[in-house]
């Protein structure tokens, strides 16, 4: 069955119709819960082991700015990377650092005398990722 849109469109309505499609399709409700009886909390995704060794984000109180924070974050890796590969194990160490050891670290890894950019973010991601590296090698042979 064809319609036609010439009545309305000989009353200029046509935009009107045409405008009001869009506003009748977002008037249905979509459902919220699409599979009937699954709770949100079933769609969590389950953190991989290595995760549980895995730097977490930094306070938000460590730092004003998210840079530092990213810079301290990438600290503590090398902190934990260093030391896991001068004490030779592949058992997580993580709990035996604190943020406050990145903070007293930093004189280490400065590389600028600005107090809001104090070192260069990504060289301390590439440096923590390339000695990651080198403890994942030592620990799978």
């Amino acid at each position: 069955m064809t319609h036609s849109l010439a009545p309305i469109r000989s009353l200029c309505l046509a935009p009107l119709v045409v405008s009001a499609l869009p506003c009748a399709a977002l008037a249905q409700t979509p459902s919220t819960n699409p599979s009937g009886d699954t709770p949100f909390s079933s769609m969590a995704i389950a953190r991989d082991e290595a995760d549980e060794c895995r730097v977490p984000k930094p306070p938000a109180d460590l730092a004003e700015t998210a840079y530092l924070r990213n810079g301290y974050r990438a600290i503590l890796r090398i902190l934990v990377a260093e030391e896991a590969l001068a004490s030779a194990t592949c058992s997580c160490l993580l709990d035996q650092f604190t943020w406050d050891q990145a903070l007293t670290a930093l004189p280490r890894f400065q590389t600028s005398d600005n107090p809001r950019l104090p070192f260069n973010v990504l060289e301390l991601y590439a440096k923590a990722d390339a000695l990651e590296a080198q403890v994942v090698e030592a620990c799978a042979g």
